[in-house]
């Protein structure tokens, strides 16, 4: 009975140094805090943006001369008449629109712990199918409060944030156009 007494306070022991090396609570979640926790964050992101312009000028002139009956020793020209119209006018119209959205989750490292606590994360993720990479990269400052209970953040929470989203591959080497169109582009 000793011996079992014995191996369980050992047992107990051992676990809970263990524990508390980690400093994680068996009790609550583990939060990112420190230098190279993870996190994970939901990148939900939509933009759109519009603009419409328009121009209406019109500007027109009106000349008119007109002679009377000649006298005199030119009694033989005929009276002088003159007219002139000059009508200008231009309508232009010039619109944009841009609309766009991601939603994605992604993993990031915690890379350094500021002096009020926030923390500044790094995070990227290639995913390749056929031969086509997609790339993910997200960074920024996190607030240690705007982290869930469990672990995530969403990418509206994130201040300084830069999300971009690339591709390489075939089908996006394909969407480009040429050398020679995007001079004569250039050009013109």
């Amino acid at each position: 009975m000793k011996k079992v007494l014995f191996i369980l306070i050992c047992l107990f022991l051992f676990v809970s140094q263990n524990f508390a090396a980690a400093s994680y609570s068996i009790y609550n979640a583990h939060r990112a805090m420190r230098t190279d926790d993870i996190l994970t964050v939901v990148i939900v992101e939509s933009a759109k943006a519009g603009s419409q312009s328009g121009t209406n000028t019109n500007k027109a002139n009106d000349m008119s001369l007109q002679g009377g009956n000649s006298s005199g020793l030119l009694k033989f020209i005929p009276s002088f008449g003159a007219s002139g119209s000059s009508k200008v006018s231009f309508d232009g119209k010039g619109g944009t629109s841009r609309e766009g959205s991601l939603v994605a989750k992604i993993s990031a490292r915690v890379v350094q712990v500021l002096d009020n606590g926030n923390l500044i994360i790094d995070g990227s993720k290639v995913v390749e199918i056929n031969e086509e990479k997609e790339i993910i990269k997200v960074s920024g400052i996190v607030r240690q409060q705007d982290i869930e209970s469990n672990n995530i953040i969403y990418s509206y929470n994130i201040a300084n944030a830069q999300i971009t989203y690339s591709g390489k591959g075939t089908a996006t080497t394909g969407q480009r156009p040429g050398f020679l169109a995007r001079i004569l582009n250039w050009i013109f």
